[in-house]
């Protein structure tokens, strides 16, 4: 009998058409789900009868609680080398090997540079205005040459956009907790003193953090306060970084010039959720990781992942 494996959130029905699957088809069943369960119920009845799961990032966590209702799992594979959401030490306990996969840093790079440009130039407004026979031309762009971006974080992903932003000619600093000038040398932008020189003194705002204890609503609402009314703020991170009830209040009463965000607290965004609606924001679906290059990435590593675990030899492993 064949082992069941499952795909998780695979929106675009692309996961089996990304990778070979036909080296373990002789040994594996791929079902693929195109929706999100919505709660620990769900996703326990319909995991229930697989050996074997695909997830991606961390779009699902995998606590204690849900590990012990899948007594047939036995092997978890999670898209990139690094997750926060899966119980490792339950799953050690529960039997379940834990693998990841490869994964590029390049696409959410260039997903922040695509929200912070269509933000500074007004290209969502401007596009459905030309589309719709509405005004030629409503908005006035902000520039980019000359003006202060600054990073929170100058990690893989915050140096990668902050080389972008030398490129525009843009002054570029960054900060974070433990950032020091030698990284920043490294990159060649500035150390900002301070969190809060950082906020008051940027055009530009983007959030590159990995989500923790110091991090978790780093951004709350006295820290919107210091950034400029002509400013943008932009988050590809992780939602909690930045408190979203301040953030909705400041975009709401016009503090800030705008945001762009592709992360948020509950995803997907329920239907009437207030983020969906709100001014001045330009919104993507966490797409910051869904590129073809990291796709065919996953699941390619993915087959290999099975390949090895069936042959008694486990690849990446995590935990």
């Amino acid at each position: 009998m064949r082992l069941r494996c499952a795909v998780l959130d695979d929106y675009q029905g692309v996961a089996t058409g990304m990778a070979d699957w036909s080296a373990v088809a002789d040994s594996v069943e791929v079902t693929t789900f195109d929706r999100h369960f919505a709660d620990e119920d769900a996703l326990a009845a319909a995991l229930a009868e697989f050996d074997i799961v695909v997830t991606l990032r961390e779009r699902v966590s995998f606590p204690a609680s849900l590990l012990a209702r899948l007594p047939r799992l036995r092997l978890l594979i999670a898209s990139g080398m690094r997750n926060t959401v899966i119980d490792y030490a339950a799953a050690e306990a529960h039997g379940v090997t834990v693998c990841g996969t490869p994964s590029s840093s390049t696409p959410p790079v260039e997903l922040t540079w695509a929200l912070l440009l269509g933000l500074a130039r007004g290209i969502v407004a401007e596009h459905n205005a030309l589309r719709s026979g509405g005004p030629w031309q409503s908005t006035v762009g902000a520039d980019l040459h000359g003006r202060r971006l600054g990073l929170l974080g100058l990690g893989r992903i915050g140096g990668q956009v902050a080389r972008v932003g030398l490129a525009f000619g843009m002054r570029v600093s960054a900060w974070s907790q433990n950032l020091t000038a030698e990284r920043t040398e490294e990159v060649g932008v500035e150390l900002a003193p301070s969190k809060e020189e950082l906020l008051a003194t940027g055009d530009f705002v983007s959030v590159h953090l990995a989500l923790g204890d110091r991090t978790r609503g780093l951004v709350g609402a006295e820290e919107l306060a210091l950034l400029k009314p002509t400013a943008f703020l932009v988050n590809t991170s992780r939602s909690a970084i930045v408190d979203q009830d301040a953030l909705l209040d400041a975009l709401r009463a016009g503090r800030i010039a705008g945001a762009g965000l592709d992360v948020f607290d509950t995803e997907p965004l329920p239907a009437g959720h207030p983020m969906r609606s709100a001014p001045r924001l330009l919104a993507t679906p966490h797409l910051g990781y869904v590129s073809r290059s990291n796709y065919e990435a996953y699941y390619g590593s993915a087959v290999e992942n099975i390949q090895a675990f069936l042959a008694g030899a486990p690849l990446r492993r995590l935990g």
